[in-house]
């Protein structure tokens, strides 16, 4: 009897010392997930920063949202919208993957504070592992030789999932969340590198929702598509596309730049088809903007360096 009673305490100890080390093991890994929440959740310099962990979508998988406003903001205030691609590296260079950023809060705040550009808030969409093909232009896949549409699979590509997303559920959340002007002139667009190439690709598609755009060091040069896709071939083949679904010359606002170096080195060509392209379409100067910036290589330094030249094309107080 007294065995048994034993066995029953010992049995009674080692579960209660099984449930403490589960409880101290369930412990470290909320302190370790929080502690990598914290450390990821960029911090910025001027105005306020929301995240919005994981914005679930019914076209593509879930990513974060962060969403920068102004010093002083208040719900409703009259403010335009700036939706950014690859949104994880905008405002804090301690959280991404090179420590490089654009600097968009200390820039629309410099902006702002001097009076350079109308009140606005920037909607930061987080890329994920999917980037590629999430900012690849999927229709302009039909424009490409015939040739170079059999040596690739285009049914990765989800341009127009991302888009839909953005249009469809994203930028309804922020209409409701934040109450900023909601008309077509002051939504806005802007992106980089592929976030270039799928922010013109959204003014064609939903020019009734976006104004404007901006599209820096868009990459013109090649499909970044499998099986050695001609870069040539491509890159006409997204003109032609361009030229067929622009909206109405001079309705909305086009600012497109490059550098010399780096990626960029390779885009001088293709940028310049595309401008002698658009400009025959009757756009002027005030409405497409084509810049190159000498010495600036394909990296969020220098996009931040030149930052404030988009912001002013496209929130330039009239």
């Amino acid at each position: 009897m007294a065995t048994k009673r034993k066995k029953i305490w010992m049995w009674i100890i080692g579960t209660v010392l099984l449930l403490v080390l589960l409880f101290f093991l369930l412990a470290a890994a909320w302190a370790w997930k929080s502690q990598q929440s914290a450390r990821a959740m960029p911090s910025v310099g001027k105005g306020r920063l929301e995240l919005y962990p994981q914005f679930r979508s019914q076209f593509v998988p879930p990513r974060d949202v962060a969403v920068w406003v102004p010093e002083g903001y208040r719900t409703g205030d009259s403010c335009c919208v700036l939706y950014m691609h690859d949104g994880n590296m905008l405002f804090d260079a301690s959280t991404t993957w090179n420590h490089q950023e654009w600097r968009v809060d200390e820039v629309m705040d410099s902006l702002m504070q001097a009076g350079s550009i109308r009140p606005c808030i920037v909607v930061g969409i987080y890329n994920t592992d999917d980037r590629l093909n999430e900012y690849y232009p999927d229709k302009t896949w039909q424009e490409v030789s015939e040739d170079s549409r059999r040596k690739a699979d285009t049914t990765l590509l989800h341009g127009d999932a991302y888009l839909q997303f953005v249009v469809m559920e994203l930028k309804p959340f922020i209409d409701e969340r934040y109450r900023p002007l909601t008309a077509r002139e002051n939504t806005f667009m802007m992106g980089s590198s592929m976030g270039g190439l799928i922010s013109l690709y959204a003014l064609c598609e939903y020019p009734q929702v976006f104004g404007g755009v901006a599209c820096l060091s868009s990459h013109l040069s090649m499909a970044h598509l499998p099986n050695g896709v001609d870069g040539q071939s491509w890159a006409t083949g997204f003109r032609d596309y361009v030229m067929k679904h622009l909206p109405e010359a001079n309705g909305s606002l086009i600012y497109m730049d490059h550098g010399t170096e780096d990626f960029d080195a390779d885009y001088g060509p293709y940028q310049e088809q595309l401008d002698s392209a658009i400009a025959a379409k009757g756009w002027d100067t005030g409405h497409y903007l084509s810049r190159v910036f000498s010495g600036h290589g394909h990296n969020e330094t220098c996009w931040a360096n030149r930052l404030h030249e988009p912001l002013q094309f496209l929130l330039n107080k009239k």
